[in-house]
This record gives structure tokens, sequence and C-alpha cells, in this order.
């Protein structure tokens, strides 16, 4: 592979993450066209149940003539079986096409590896893992839920320069500046459920949606093992679909669904079986301490974003402590700093 195809696998990767928050629980998918090192046609999936990236990209080549000289260049190897839509390895191969650059191998079990059998059977050059890390970080989500049968979690939190989530008896404390809450905005526009615990629902009666930043708002999750929180909080109106984890039966209202879980049983690996079963492939855990607490003990988290405000507040309830980790990412967001870190570590 040359450079050239490198700049090309780029370009794909760049085009797929312009279906984040729409393409799932499909994956994030980009496509080129190239003849003679020109791009000549390029297109990604923008919404879940449209048509998939190499559709789009293979409608715009304004000469349908050049694509039997031309190479393809899709970041996921493309499908081979009836879903939504046809199969992509058939329209490629129908199309004419000669020369595909594939950066990840699927492992969806519907098809790994046989979209990449179907081309070859059909006499298409196919070569694959051109920047395939890139594209495993691109679609961490996806391959998690594959790989793991759950979903990915990111854990995040502010907390103070001494290390406070909260006041003392966990009364809430304003931490983060204004361009950290957008940010978090952003991120829930990322993910496709988001998770606080009772604690958080009670005390802060957060809305859980993106109205700061332009996308979807997520899924909103909250645990109510015994059903406490009052009816008239933000996560009871109706304006976005609504889980609540609780060891108690109640009927659905409207938008607002009640999961009963078991008491004896642990409630995270349920609760994360049951988010497996709908198909939801990430959760932002916006929870509390308790929450967040439990979820880091049992190595349960694949991201975690800490919000560092300047300020102290000496006093109050510390935040997780995650141990000795090798960190990903450090970010100024205004008077506040982001640590971004990864858990290496099976889950």
């Amino acid at each position: 592979m040359t450079h050239l195809d490198a700049l090309m696998m780029r370009r794909a990767l760049d085009l797929a993450r312009l279906g984040t928050g729409y393409a799932r629980p499909n994956p994030l998918v980009g496509c080129v066209v190239a003849h003679q090192g020109r791009i000549i046609g390029e297109g990604w999936h923008r919404q879940y149940g449209g048509p998939h990236a190499e559709v789009n990209a293979l409608a715009a080549v304004a000469d349908p003539d050049l694509l039997p000289a031309s190479r393809v260049y899709v970041t996921l190897e493309p499908c081979s079986h009836h879903g939504k839509t046809p199969p992509c390895a058939d329209l490629l191969i129908e199309q004419g096409v000669r020369d595909v650059v594939v950066c990840n191998l699927d492992p969806n079990p519907l098809v790994a590896g046989r979209g990449i059998e179907k081309l070859r059977a059909a006499g298409i050059q196919v070569q694959t893992g051109l920047l395939e890390a890139e594209g495993r970080w691109l679609n961490r989500r996806f391959f998690t839920f594959q790989e793991k049968k759950r979903p990915y979690i990111v854990l995040k939190w502010a907390e103070t320069a001494d290390g406070f989530l909260v006041g003392p008896y966990f009364q809430p404390v304003p931490i983060s500046g204004e361009l950290a809450k957008v940010a978090v905005h952003k991120w829930r526009a990322e993910e496709q459920a988001i998770l606080v615990g009772t604690r958080t629902a009670l005390h802060d009666n957060p809305r859980l949606d993106a109205r700061e930043w332009p996308g979807p708002s997520p899924l909103r999750l909250v645990i109510d093992k015994n059903l406490s929180l009052p009816p008239s909080h933000h996560l009871f109106d109706g304006q976005h679909p609504t889980l609540v984890y609780t060891y108690r039966s109640r009927p659905a209202r409207g938008s607002l669904e009640f999961v009963q879980l078991s008491e004896n049983d642990d409630l995270f690996p349920q609760l994360l079986d049951d988010l497996q079963q709908r198909q939801v492939q990430s959760v932002l855990v916006e929870g509390g301490p308790t929450v967040l607490n439990s979820l880091v003990r049992a190595g349960l988290w694949d991201e975690a974003r800490i919000l560092r405000s300047p300020k102290l507040l000496e006093a109050g309830v510390p935040g997780p402590r995650l141990g000795l980790l090798n960190l990903h990412e450090h970010l100024t967001l205004g008077p506040d700093e982001l640590f971004v870190y990864l858990n290496r570590t099976p889950a």
C-alpha cells in the first residue's frame, strides 16, 4: 500500500465520522472511489436503515464506465447479507469494480469474512488491514459490542482540583465551566444511551439530553431500585425514551419503560445484558460516586473522561480512583482540564 492509498483511506475514515449519532446501531462506514489517483465518488452511511457507504459512493460516480479501472476504499468489510438494504458486496460486483481496499474486517457473525470471500470469488482484488488500528478506534463501540457482547462504557465525571465530585452528604455543587458543559452535551449526542443512579437523579434532577449540541439525545437510563424518585422529575417528562432499572414491577407509560431486575443477582451484569438485547452499543455513565465506583471495581468500563476544575472544595465525596493507567488524551477546556483514560484490561 502506498502513501496515496493511506490518504484515500483516511478520507474514507473522515467521511465515516459524519454518521456519528445517526448510523447506530450500525457501524460508522465511509467509502471513496478513486480513478488514477483522483476521487470520483465518495459517501458514508448517513442514517440507520438508509443506503450504506458503498451505495452512496458508487451513486456519486458521474461516469460508471470508470469503475472497472478504479480502486474502492471502504472502512469496513462490505456486507454480504440482506438486512435493511441489499448486500454491498453484490453491488460492487454488479458495478464491475475490480479493486477494493478494506480497513477492517466486520466482526458481525452475519458478515465475518464472507463479504471478502464473495468479492474474491468474483475475481476482485481485495486488500485488507490498511489503517486497521484507526478503523478499530473509530468503531470501538461496534467492535466492543460484537466482541464483548456488551455496550462500550464511557465513564464521565467532573471533579475539583482536590478530587471531590460533590459536597458533604452528596450535596451537588457547580464544578465545570461552560465550555466543559458543551463538551458533555456533544458526548451525549455521540453515545447511544446515558446512565445515572438514584442519588444523582434525585439531587440533580437532570434532563440527560443533548440540548447544547446539534445531534440526537441519548436513550435515558436510571437505576431506581425501589421506585423512590419523584414522578415530577425531568427523567419522567416523556420528552425522550427512558428506561428505569428497578426491583419492582410497574407497567410502561408512553416512552417510559420499567425494567425489573432480580435482587438475587448483581445489578450491572443484568443491566448490561438487557442493553445488549436492545442493541444498545454504547453508554455514557454520568452517575454519581456509587455507580461510578461499582463499575470501576467490576472493571466494566472502556473509557474514562475526567473533567478537572481548578476549584477547591476541601470536603465532600471523592471521585473514583482508576489506579495507574496510561493517559490517552489531555485537553484544556476553558478553565478545566480533560483527562481521557482507556481500560486495557478485559472485562
